[in-house]
């Protein structure tokens, strides 16, 4: 436990040095962010205006959906990009050219999504300010707000939704330096150490009733709560709690994930946390105990690394 303690310590103070933040502009989206099966139609429609991006419009679809294209809101807003019947009659398109515009279809929402984008990055392009930010801004309290208010209006609900889409943005976006260390990864690992030798339970979240006991995510969420920041429960929703390092750039604290399509982070079925050495904090399987574990495997997913603003971000219904 000494050893890794000090494993932390030294790549973090180094890690300091190195670390230059999140890379902006790039339009590559993160290894597996988005379904394979939309993935495409996101990086090509995600370019259709210079106020948008393909990771900026993934983070909209997971907000709205969590990528589910038979979802309907009980505002009655639908399917994946989750428009509601009168916006969709004025703003749908024919995404795929087969002659008709379907609401359910992500063939003809996702690039309904980008197109409207657009248009309301249109209506507010002499508006002062980051374009970007204005044009969610309209999206959410609508564009006369937005140019009466010669930007992003003072409405609390608009900042919040502005400053989530652009949070979870970085999450989907492929960086392109360095990822920043997290301030709070050695607290976290401090805390699944202590938890080394429990015995595994399937939906185990630590609490007394339960022996103390944890599942992967249980054990996840357990360690980044104890430093003040809330994950979601499950492991593939945890994967979008902040940008996603490469495997040569993994520092202690990082979450890495596993699964059996390397192509779908929706598909991810297990966590660990990293503490260097290529070794994960890990609560493996029923019938095991939380325990130290390699995480180079066939079934290796990527890593993220939590931020607060991150995992505040993530949607609670996806």
């Amino acid at each position: 436990m000494s050893f890794v303690m000090l494993l932390v310590v030294g790549v973090y103070m180094t890690a300091g040095n190195l670390a230059n933040g999140v890379g902006k502009g790039s339009v590559g989206l993160a290894k597996g962010a988005v379904p394979a099966t939309y993935q495409p139609l996101v990086q090509k429609w995600g370019n259709l205006c210079p106020a948008i991006n393909p990771a900026l419009l993934a983070a909209q679809l997971y907000q709205e959906s969590g990528w589910d294209p038979d979802v309907v809101s009980p505002a009655d807003a639908r399917g994946i990009a989750q428009f509601i019947p009168g916006t969709w009659a004025t703003h749908g398109v024919d995404g795929d050219g087969d002659g008709d515009r379907d609401i359910w279809d992500p063939n003809d929402a996702i690039p309904s999504a980008a197109s409207y984008d657009c248009s309301l990055a249109k209506y507010v392009k002499d508006v002062p300010g980051d374009a970007t930010n204005n044009m969610l801004a309209a999206y959410n309290a609508g564009a006369y707000r937005v140019i009466k208010s010669g930007g992003v209006p003072a409405i609390s609900e608009t900042q919040h939704y502005v400053k989530t889409i652009r949070t979870l943005e970085q999450s989907f976006a492929k960086p392109v330096t360095r990822v920043d260390p997290s301030r709070q990864a050695a607290g976290a690992i401090s805390y699944a150490q202590k938890k080394l030798g429990t015995l595994y339970l399937w939906g185990g979240n630590g609490t007394a009733d339960q022996g103390g006991r944890f599942d992967c995510s249980g054990l996840t969420k357990a360690a980044y709560e104890s430093v003040g920041i809330e994950l979601p429960r499950v492991a593939n929703d945890q994967y979008n709690a902040g940008p996603h390092p490469q495997r040569d750039e993994l520092l202690p604290g990082d979450l890495v994930f596993f699964s059996d399509d390397l192509t779908n982070s929706r598909a991810i079925r297990h966590v660990g946390i990293y503490v260097g050495g290529g070794y994960m904090i890990n609560a493996p399987r029923p019938g095991a105990v939380i325990r130290f574990d390699p995480i180079d495997t066939p079934d290796y997913f990527g890593a993220t690394r939590v931020t607060e603003d991150g995992a505040k971000a993530l949607p609670t219904r996806v």
